[in-house]
């Protein structure tokens, strides 16, 4: 019942499309469909998400491997590097790009921001679910003769298959759904057009039809790769050693060229929006920094966010797990459409939010639980993916002998499945907690009169040109990211133990 319940709150933005669609012309609707336009966007779209999945499926594996699994110079400050690209926003990092090298504007130019952007959502979920494998699996493949390589692809990369699924179906839906990048580097997507229709025309019939097919194109994405996890289990007999695999030594050139490779990967997905916002600090005069409308917009932004973490871990975990447990044809329906609303754009989620509230809820309008419930239904396949991710690996077995001891469902939920979940769950909090710090579109609609986020300030200035104004706002959402980021990573890696 509970995961019936975050699903039907799931799609109240898809129950509103479809409320607009029906009652607009059939016969326009599919003349809108047929256009070459739409081909174009379409395949555009379908393109950038292709690309950029791929690329970070690739980016965030290898990262995830090599932090978890190596030692060398440096491992401990890039395991932090590798997660904090998710505290820029997608739309700061395009005009840094451009602003940088203008010749990066373009289809090569989305693809690549945006997996510097998007490559982190799998660097997490993997790494979450590397510190959880057994590490005694590798070490046996390894003791029989495998190499490193045939090691990690006999034997880990099966069970990472959950982690990596997840992670790639959010980057693929993030790109279906991402507004802000593209429109600076100048890629007509289906998005794009979705939000020019709306500011441009007062009829509906576009942005309806083409959110539609936004949302049919997810739900092929989600299909596929609910598909891909075949029916192999994930989950071991027992918890595994409590200790952590101890890491290989670096030798020779790969002591160098590691450290370098992801030097590389920060200096491109950190180092140049960094730079940016460093020069635009300097130049820019502190005493004309407005620091108590900095620290309200800090507050507000925490506030917003911590509370969507919170919903949205609730709203995920029963769904998560029954994916995890119960892994038929029900619960892939269930958590397939939990991932539709992910793929509406966030003004269509706003304005869904408004007329539910306008006609039945008018004392929520422009109140904070709105606003945190539009970043709950934008956030949810975050906190899903991540808890089936973690959910998956975790024994049964125990479960059922705690039910066999006597122990009810939400007691074997509390000390049992939540426990050996945790660094899933602390993942998909995090995953929340960072995007809501910088979550735009959706907060301009319905934030509450006289109140101001971060992401709304830092958009505010640089729309009329005044960077240096912006910077503080660009910098106090990296570095409240970055502690919560720094700390489930030390809070998981204790959680396994000492060692390594």
């Amino acid at each position: 019942m509970p995961a019936l319940l975050t699903c039907a709150v799931a799609l109240v933005p898809v129950g509103y499309l479809v409320v607009l669609a029906a009652g607009s012309n059939a016969g326009e609707m599919v003349e809108v469909l047929l256009r070459p336009r739409t081909r174009r966007l379409l395949g555009t779209t379908l393109a950038l998400a292709a690309v950029v999945s791929a690329a970070s499926l690739v980016l965030g594996v290898g990262s995830a491997w090599l932090v978890e699994r190596y030692a060398f110079p440096g491992r401990r400050v890039f395991a932090v590097l590798a997660a904090l690209p998710l505290a820029v926003p997608s739309y700061v990092a395009a005009y840094t790009w451009l602003a940088a090298v203008p010749a990066v504007s373009g289809f090569g130019g989305a693809a690549l921001v945006l997996t510097l952007c998007c490559s982190p959502y799998v660097y997490l979920a993997v790494a979450a679910a590397l510190r959880g494998l057994d590490p005694a699996w590798e070490e046996v493949a390894r003791s029989s003769g495998c190499r490193p390589w045939t090691a990690f692809r006999r034997v880990v990369l099966p069970q990472l298959r959950p982690a990596m699924a997840a992670g790639g179906l959010l980057v693929a839906t993030y790109v279906l759904a991402d507004f802000g990048s593209v429109s600076i580097l100048r890629v007509d997507t289906v998005t794009r057009s979705i939000a020019t229709a709306l500011d441009n025309s007062f009829s509906r019939l576009v942005p309806t039809t083409l959110s539609l097919l936004l949302v049919a194109v997810t739900a092929l994405v989600v299909l596929g790769e609910v598909r891909s996890r075949g029916r192999a289990r994930h989950a071991r007999v027992g918890g595994g050693a409590a200790r952590r695999p101890s890491r290989q030594q670096l030798a020779g050139p790969g002591r160098v060229l590691v450290p370098l490779a992801l030097g590389g990967v920060a200096l491109a997905a950190l180092g140049v929006p960094m730079a940016s916002l460093a020069w635009w600090l300097t130049v820019g005069r502190s005493g004309e920094w407005d620091l108590p409308r900095l620290g309200a917009a800090a507050l507000t932004s925490v506030g917003y966010a911590a509370g969507a973490a919170v919903l949205t871990l609730a709203l995920a975990l029963p769904v998560g797990l029954l994916a995890a447990r119960h892994p038929g044809r029900p619960a892939r329906w269930v958590e397939g459409l939990s991932w539709l609303s992910h793929a509406v754009p966030a003004i269509v989620v706003a304005l869904a939010l408004v007329a539910l509230a306008v006609r039945h809820a008018p004392a929520l309008y422009l109140g904070p639980p709105l606003l945190v419930l539009a970043y709950a239904l934008l956030f949810l396949p975050l906190a899903v993916g991540a808890v089936r991710a973690s959910a998956v690996q975790c024994p049964p077995a125990l479960e059922e002998v705690a039910r066999s001891l006597g122990r009810g469902p939400r007691q074997v939920l509390r000390w049992v499945t939540v426990p050996l979940a945790a660094p899933g769950i602390a993942a998909g909090g995090l995953l929340v907690f960072l995007t809501g710090m910088k979550e735009l579109t959706a907060t301009l609609v319905l934030h509450p009169t006289g109140s101001e986020t971060l992401a709304m300030r830092l958009w505010s200035t640089t729309g009329v040109g005044q960077f240096a104004a912006a910077a503080p706002y660009a910098a106090a959402i990296v570095l409240l990211a970055a502690v919560p980021g720094w700390y489930v990573s030390r809070s998981a890696g204790r959680s396994r133990g000492r060692g390594g």
